[in-house]
């Protein structure tokens, strides 16, 4: 239930959405006078929506379609945040999406109709949010399966279709600016980028991995001279490796600037006389800056905790308490920065065209996190120690994200050969993730009686600092076509369709970390001032102590590299019947082959022997999966004139697990920051998905659906949490089986009734599932029986809509809230961890001072809301978003 703070914040918005409405009735009625001649268009939203609400009215299976105007409307600036209006769609981590309350791995993206790599580091799933809304036309969510989609189909399959080429002459540009409340202030640094340093890598081979300084001096065949022993000498050589990292890591509290953004578009097509064909062509660019910086707490409960326990936590946030093994709080600070460009070629030559996209996405994501401490009596800490003493960590994350995809694509319409239709599509794509900045330190912060800081120091042990180099390329070659013959037999229309779809995949990961190490067994002064703990290692500190530098890797057979190859082949042959305009019969089926190889590997290969640990047969086939079968769907559509229409539905499917999942790498889950490992082993899950749906449309625009979903899994996969003292880690397992069920609704209404040009829309979906895991298979699982990862219970999305008449004002108020999901299943009787729900509340308002410009302000979470996780109703993980507010200009031309 909203609290009453969330229920003033509320009303405030709903004023503040009603106070805009009537501004643009009130500057509509004072600019009445002005006007000479008014042409009745209808609103912007009935205009726009027309050719959307058509597209999914005439599907065969269960589709929804979200348009390029309603993007532009809800202020959405990715793909990601866009496609969380969807009925029955969440978003997480601001990156991937639920369908229907199941988790990324149940739902695949496509980049007009081709299979794309994705940049993310642990997932197969692409991360949504790297597709700007500037470039997407419009984008369709397949609920239903058809045998024309892929069968790694649970949830639903997503298709970004980008813009295509103008029919005239259209250039634009946009601007725009904003700020977080909660960004006002932030720990900056100046910054590392760049690859491991040569003399390092050099190393690496030389000493086969191992900077010990008894091996150094074994394989320089270092001997005592005048100057030096031989254990100096080692120390000496240790050391110019540790200075031949980047060791500038001092820290400033400064002001953030707003974030600003910049866009622009430029397109034409021209008739050849040649020919008589159309070409045409489509270039566009965005570049953006943002800061955002937000306070985290993340804390390991105790094993046995009570219910006291949690009502003290709860009122009062009392972290000294016995009920927590570690808390950590900190304030992380990201530099965001994206950039992107597309460029389009086409031709067309009566009812065949051919048209080229090149794309370019990069983002790069600056990071710092700063575990910040108090007094240690009774105050926030990071790893509670004992009296006058706490632990503090600085960490560092650059990551630079690129996708580039080249596509080619054909239609083409026999009119000669009984109407056949042909389409085909060749795409290369490459996605890459670079994180040349991965740098952890750790110190422990004295104080004084009074619980007054008085200095930072390093402990004498090993993994003081930790630095790592990250590097994955994932390589797709994505290729397929169709042909479609329409048939007409009096009452009855019919069309064949077949095609084939091939995709070849590619995934090289790979890791090199290095620990500096307190060898003097003593502990350290580095810094009188928080902020320049990380600028310690200078010069004179390494060459005045025993400060070492170790590789960090596993020793064999452990690995922490990996490489992955996957191929996708599959044809099929599909029908579509259409009787009397009365009945509508559609399936078919899809044969389709998958072959997966993922092999865990290191960087500490140098002999015959080393290939034949990590590349053993037994390896290789413990990593594979090599699996063929028929995919089949059904759907029986009853089409009750132009109103409305009744469809039933019927698919299997599969899940697989990801490339990653397979093998037993360890890596941090970016998604829960949790250490995650692979696991040899897991299956496929077979799926069997029951769609029934009723569509009503309405004669002035409105429309309303409601639908039943019923989906039974086999052998799911799900991820299972272990608990140590001060930290979680957490691995995958195949449950037996699991079920999804439940109803959506989706709404569009006038309500001219009230005031004209007023209208709402929305959707709400309520669902269930439970998933059944067999205990001995997740070591000593707390709840065998729950819900699946990932899954809630409810989600809806309500619009407030308003468009002026004149066609110069509109308004939105927009509200998204998803009930809790579980996060992560717990072990060893600690509880699930949940992710609760988060009331995402936006008002966007724009104004139309011509018929080439617009002026947009959108204001971003106004309930001022704070995305936290709970284990056993005790808050262990929470992060602050803020407020945003939004002003941009746009011009067309």
């Amino acid at each position: 239930m909203l609290n009453q703070a969330r229920l003033n914040k509320l009303s405030l918005a709903i004023s503040l959405s009603l106070l805009a409405s009537s501004l643009n009735l009130s500057a509509a009625q004072s600019e009445e006078s002005e006007i000479e001649e008014v042409v009745a268009v209808g609103t912007r939203l009935q205009g726009s929506a027309a050719a959307v609400v058509e597209e999914r009215k005439n599907q065969a299976f269960v589709a929804d379609i979200l348009g390029a105007e309603q993007l532009a409307r809800t202020g959405d600036s990715d793909a990601a945040s866009a496609l969380r209006r969807v009925t029955g769609l969440t978003l997480v981590d601001g990156k991937f999406i639920y369908v229907r309350g199941l988790g990324e791995r149940y739902s695949s993206a496509r980049l007009n109709g081709a299979y794309i790599p994705s940049p993310d580091l642990t997932r197969n799933v692409v991360p949504l949010d790297i597709f700007p809304a500037s470039i997407i036309q419009s984008m369709a969510v397949q609920k239903a399966y058809s045998p024309d989609m892929p069968a790694a189909f649970g949830g639903g399959n997503i298709d970004i279709r980008t813009k295509s080429i103008p029919a005239e002459f259209t250039a634009g540009f946009a601007v725009g600016l904003s700020k977080d409340t909660s960004a006002s202030s932030g720990f900056t640094y100046k910054g590392n980028d760049g690859d491991i340093p040569q003399i390092l890598n050099n190393a690496i081979v030389q000493y086969k991995g191992n900077f010990d300084v008894g091996n150094i001096i074994a394989k320089d065949n270092l001997v005592d001279n005048s100057d030096a022993s031989r254990s100096d000498q080692a120390i000496a050589i240790n050391n110019q490796l540790l200075k031949s990292l980047p060791r500038n890591f001092a820290l400033k509290d400064e002001s953030l600037d707003p974030n600003w953004d910049i866009k622009g578009h430029l397109g034409n097509s021209f008739d050849e006389s040649f020919l008589g064909g159309t070409f045409g062509f489509l270039f566009s660019g965005e570049y953006d800056k943002s800061w955002d910086s937000a306070k985290r707490r993340t804390a390991v409960i105790a094993q046995d905790i009570g219910n006291d326990c949690a009502t003290t936590l709860n009122s009062a946030q009392d972290v000294s308490t016995s009920c927590f093994n570690t808390v950590k709080d900190s304030v992380t600070t990201t530099e965001n920065e994206r950039y992107n460009a597309t460029l389009n070629l086409g031709y067309r030559l009566n009812t065949h065209s051919i048209s080229f996209m090149s794309l370019y996405l990069r983002d790069n994501e600056d990071e710092t996190e700063v575990a910040t401490s108090q007094s240690p009596a009774g105050s926030s800490v990071f790893t509670i120690v004992n009296d006058n003493r706490a632990n503090r960590t600085h960490e560092f994350n650059l990551e630079q994200r690129t996708l580039t995809v080249n596509q080619l694509l054909g239609q083409h319409t026999f009119l000669d050969y009984w109407g056949i239709g042909a389409d085909w599509q060749y795409t290369r794509s490459k996605a890459s993730t670079d994180i040349p900045t991965n740098v952890e330190f750790k110190f422990r912060d004295n104080y004084d009686n009074s619980g007054n800081y008085s200095n930072s120091q390093i402990t004498g042990d090993d993994n003081r600092a930790l630095f790592s180099y990250i590097n994955m390329q994932d390589r797709v070659n994505s290729y397929g076509g169709n042909l479609t013959l329409p048939l007409s037999f009096n009452a009855v229309e019919v069309e064949l369709k077949t095609g084939f779809d091939i995709a070849d995949r590619a995934r090289i990961y790979n890791t090199s970390s290095f620990a500096v190490n307190n060898g003097t067994g003593l502990a350290l002064t580095v810094a009188d001032n928080p902020l320049d703990a990380g600028n310690y290692l200078t010069d004179e500190f390494i060459d005045g102590e025993r400060i070492l530098l170790d590789f960090n890797e596993p020793s064999a057979p452990d690995a922490d590299d990996y490489i992955a190859g996957q191929k996708i082949s599959a044809a099929y042959g599909s029908f579509d019947v259409i009787y009397d305009d009365l009945l509508r019969l559609s399936g078919g089926v899809r044969y389709e082959e998958f072959k997966q190889t993922s092999i865990g590997t290191s960087s500490l290969i140098f002999t015959a022997d080393d290939l034949n640990i990590y590349y053993s047969p037994e390896k290789i086939a413990a990593g594979s999966i090599n699996e063929d079968d028929f995919f089949s769907a059904l759907s029986l559509t009853y089409l009750g004139g132009e109103n409305y229409q009744v469809r039933l539905g019927y698919g299997e499917t599969v899940v697989r697990p990801d490339l990653r999942e397979v093998v037993p790498v360890s890596y941090f889950d970016p998604l829960t920051d949790i250490r995650t490992f692979g696991r040899v082993g897991l299956q496929s899950s077979p799926i069997k998905n029951y769609d029934l749906r009723y569509e009503y449309y309405g004669n002035t625009g409105d429309s309303f659906s409601v639908a039943a979903f019923y989906k039974d899994i086999d052998k799911p996969i799900e991820t299972v949490l272990r608990i140590g003292d001060e930290d979680y880690s957490a691995s995958f397992v195949n449950g037996k089986t699991a079920q999804v069920y439940g109803i959506e609704t989706e709404w569009l209404k006038d309500l001219t009734y009230l005031t004209e040009g007023l209208f709402t829309s929305g959707n709400i979906t309520l669902s269930d599932s439970e998933a059944d895991i067999d205990p001995a298979l997740a070591s000593n699982l707390t709840n065998p029986t729950k819900r699946m990862t990932g899954h809630s219970k409810y989600v809806v999305n309500l619009q407030l809509n308003y468009d002026s008449v004149d066609g110069q004002h509109s308004s939105s108020l927009v509200y998204n809230v998803f009930g809790e999901r579980i996060l992560a299943a717990g072990i060893a009787g600690r509880d699930d961890a949940y992710e609760q729900p988060f009331h995402s509340l936006d008002l966007i308002y724009t104004w139309y001072p011509d018929f080439n410009s617009n002026v947009k302000f959108k204001v971003t979470n106004l309930l001022d809301e704070e995305q936290q996780v709970t284990q056993s109703d005790i808050v262990v993980r929470s992060k602050e978003v803020g407020m945003t507010f939004d002003v941009s200009y746009s011009y067309t031309f």
